[in-house]
């Protein structure tokens, strides 16, 4: 038997889910609320297009109105699939994301937007937080109930988990 050389292998580039941008002042506001993107594409001064690696936790509000007021406005925390993992198609994430939350209407994005704030408050970065914790948060509000409040014990019990792969 012959021996070859050993040949180099690329390893295959690290899959990326890509969410589109938009900025067009108080018509079409799709941002990013928190997250660590690892690339980002601008296109224009209106648009970009971000890239997130698998497992990032990321929230992203679309907001869109007319000469009447607001017509939608949505807020998805999302989390960044690797390849084989199931996921749900949304319109500007490619090729989608596992959906950790999913509000609709002002009111509710607001109670969101409000319960972010509240975990930035106590120091702790949002895409950090354990993805039970924002589906706790969709389950209530869809269910029109008040949901509990992210904790630093709950944070640090969260992190301890994660390190064992639990």
């Amino acid at each position: 038997m012959n021996a070859r050389p050993s040949e180099t292998v690329k390893s295959a580039p690290v899959p990326i889910t890509e969410v589109d941008l938009i900025w067009q002042e108080s018509r079409d506001e799709h941002w990013l609320r928190f997250g660590r993107f690892c690339h980002e594409h601008r296109i224009g001064s209106q648009r970009r297009t971000l890239g997130f690696a698998p497992g990032s936790i990321f929230a992203l509000v679309r907001w869109a109105g007319n000469d009447f007021g607001t017509v939608v406005s949505r807020l998805d925390i999302l989390r960044a699939v690797g390849p084989g993992e199931p996921f749900q198609t949304l319109t500007c994430v490619r090729p989608g994301a596992e959906i950790l939350l999913r509000i609709s209407g002002w009111p509710k994005v607001e109670r969101v937007l409000q319960a972010v704030d509240a975990i930035e408050a106590l120091g702790i970065d949002p895409s950090e937080v354990s993805p039970e914790h924002w589906r706790h948060v969709h389950n209530r509000i869809t269910a029109g109930e008040p949901f509990r409040t992210y904790t630093r014990a709950q944070h640090a019990a969260w992190v301890k988990r994660r390190r064992v792969g639990g």
